[in-house]
């Protein structure tokens, strides 16, 4: 390995992420679900799960770079006295892989709860965002009896064709695997002026980006533009989603310009009328990192409110 690499500030920071995890009291696992398919993850030592009677709360992150770089602070804030916590990478981000052609979100889903039986979980809720609000929907869709309480956060699970356009305008690029799959400076600072309520991202030097796409965004790319490609939701201009049984919990930041806010208030009055909607004034298309304390707040009464 080059000194450069050593040097890399995307590897530093990884590791500080990783002692954050570790000190939350999660490990670093790895779990076949199947014969093609294995999950990396972050959770509790498997020893704890006998005599650990904490609900349990699975974390879904979105598009971008894997689920420790997305949920640090959520991690930190629930795992040492709340929640029994369970972040997983999914198919082909991070360490999670497979042999299977699917490539929807549908699949994404069932390789999820293939994941919480495995290790032995009957009942739990899920959080998601953005493209991990499309997995927690199909959860909570196909396992009314396993899934508890949903939060969506971020995630135009109702998008339509017409939405996917309009993004593709706002960022000025031809494809969506150009906005989600930056592979330049370039385009990295044109996603993050998206996700990012921060100008201070956009002044980033050239050369930090670079550094950041060649660790976190060229693994296992190919698929990535595969998934992209193989959402199922938002194909035409026909919605194709329904209510949940469940209460849920829409989280979004007024200023999202990957999803406008006025699809969060299009998404409540789908889901049904368990459905709560918060705004997080100020922030874009990550407020749990953006505005961690009031996501965390948030999450917590709604998850806690009933028990």
């Amino acid at each position: 390995m080059s000194l450069l690499s050593y040097l890399s500030p995307t590897r530093l920071l990884e590791g500080y992420l990783r002692r954050c995890l570790t000190a939350a009291g999660l490990t670093s696992q790895t779990l076949s679900i199947d014969s093609e398919t294995t999950i990396h993850f972050w959770g509790p030592s498997p020893l704890d799960n006998r005599t650990d009677k904490r609900p349990v709360m699975l974390l879904l992150h979105g598009f971008g770079p894997s689920s420790m770089w997305q949920w640090r602070r959520q991690i930190q804030a629930f795992s040492p006295s709340a929640f029994r916590l369970y972040c997983p990478d999914l198919v082909f981000f991070g360490d999670s892989t497979s042999s299977s052609t699917n490539r929807s979100e549908v699949f994404q889903a069932e390789c999820m709860e293939k994941l919480m039986e495995k290790i032995g979980i009957e009942k739990f809720n899920v959080v998601g965002t953005s493209y991990g609000g499309f997995v927690a929907y199909h959860m909570a869709k196909m396992w009314p009896q396993k899934v508890e309480k949903v939060v969506i956060a971020s995630s135009g699970i109702n998008m339509r064709k017409c939405d996917s356009e309009s993004l593709l305008q706002r960022s000025n690029c031809e494809c969506i695997e150009k906005v989600m799959l930056p592979s330049t400076a370039t385009e990295l600072r044109t996603l993050m002026g998206l996700a990012s309520s921060s100008r201070i991202v956009r002044m980033f030097p050239d050369a930090l980006w670079n550094d950041v796409i060649s660790n976190l965004y060229q693994k296992n790319r190919k698929e990535k533009v595969e998934l992209l490609k193989g959402v199922t939701l938002g194909r035409d201009e026909k919605l194709s989603i329904d209510p949940l049984s469940q209460e849920i919990l829409i989280i979004w930041g007024d200023k999202d310009q990957i999803f406008p806010v006025k699809m969060a208030y299009e998404l409540k009055e789908i889901l049904g009328d368990k459905t709560k909607l918060e705004l997080i004034e100020n922030t874009s298309h990550v407020p749990q990192i953006e505005c961690a304390q009031e996501f965390n707040n948030v999450v917590l009464k709604f998850l806690k409110g009933s028990q």
